[in-house]
């Protein structure tokens, strides 16, 4: 093996010798040898946080032995160069002699790109997680995608469960689990490993497109720092929103047990025991069991089951349509089920 592909094999050659980058691997090793599995997925999308990820992953699968780690890089079929960046994305890590399956999306994607290209890609990897008998997915979320998503949500009048932004552990269904270990690192950090261990990586053009949400909150977060509202300052208000959300969580699932009821395919209520929680728990409640029966990531957004519970306030008997569920109410109960 040559001299410039041991870089990343052997942690002591790549990061020992860099303190800051050091660091961050020892931060990165303490967090993934905290996670119970031994067999991860790792999400590449070729940009400087992902191929950042792809050298700690390696150097810990050097460093250990034990833990797998399986990299994927999903190719949207959105742009014109698409094929092309993925090929270079799989060039790019066989220079360490990491071994890329680039995975071809075949649906078109019309519109609301950034959403359905998410969901698209996410079930594209669960789909490889289930064949290659794995239940986790590493991606590389990092400090500045929690600031970004925390006043993205603001913007849409999220309430504290939106406000707690990403988790290093969710569930992207029963049986996957998506892990977040970079949320705690700034993306400079990133570009700063990425730069050392393969010398370039993939700007994609769409983060700074003024057609995405994500892009112009992007541009804005450096004009609220100028004006004394500090990166860490967001982070830590996150945290602290993110410890009440876990505590309303506790909540959730007393709840949930005491008065969720499943019969076949049906998730019930009493519409008395229902209304009689916090206006949080209601959303909570119905969000829950709309997620359950759909088996997804995310329940619907709070705006949407605001209105699905003002109708099954005022209404004794309703059949309601939200999230491809059908939401019952009648002989004082509520009764969910898939459409």
């Amino acid at each position: 093996m040559s001299k410039k592909n041991s870089i990343v094999l052997n942690h002591k050659n790549c990061f020992s010798k860099h303190e800051q980058i050091n660091n961050f691997y020892l931060n990165f090793k303490n967090i993934l040898s905290n996670f119970k599995s031994k067999s991860f997925l790792v999400a590449v999308s070729g940009g400087s946080d992902s191929l950042a990820l792809a050298a700690l992953c390696k150097a810990y699968e050097s460093e250990t032995l034990k833990t797998k780690f399986h990299y994927v890089h999903i190719n949207h079929a959105i742009r014109k160069k698409a094929d092309q960046e993925s090929k270079r994305v799989k060039k790019i890590l066989s220079k360490q002699n990491i071994d890329l399956k680039i995975i071809k999306n075949r649906k078109k994607i019309l519109k609301n790109v950034q959403h359905n290209a998410r969901v698209i890609r996410y079930s594209l990897m669960s789909a490889e997680c289930k064949k290659k008998k794995i239940n986790s997915i590493l991606t590389a979320h990092h400090k500045n995608d929690q600031i970004e998503t925390f006043l993205i949500r603001l913007s849409r009048g999220s309430g504290i469960k939106g406000l707690s932004s990403m988790s290093t552990i969710s569930e992207l269904d029963k049986n996957i689990k998506i892990y977040r270990p970079l949320l705690s690192v700034n993306k400079k950090e990133l570009i700063i490993i990425t730069k050392r261990v393969f010398g370039e990586y993939i700007k994609d053009p769409s983060n700074r497109s003024k057609k995405f949400l994500r892009s112009n909150i992007r541009q804005l977060i450096p004009l609220l720092e100028k004006y004394g509202i500090k990166n860490d300052q967001v982070i830590r208000s996150i945290n602290n929103i993110k410890s009440s959300n876990q505590t309303i969580d506790l909540y959730l699932k007393n709840v949930i047990k005491r008065f969720v009821k499943k019969n076949k395919n049906k998730l019930i209520i009493s519409k008395k025991n229902l209304f009689s929680l916090s206006p949080e728990l209601q959303l909570r409640t119905l969000g829950f069991m709309i997620k359950s029966l759909n088996n997804s990531e995310y329940p619907p957004r709070s705006k949407k089951l605001f209105t699905a519970l003002e109708l099954m306030r005022i209404s004794k008997k309703i059949k309601y349509s939200l999230s491809n569920c059908y939401l019952k109410v009648a002989n004082g109960q509520v009764k969910i089920e898939k459409a």
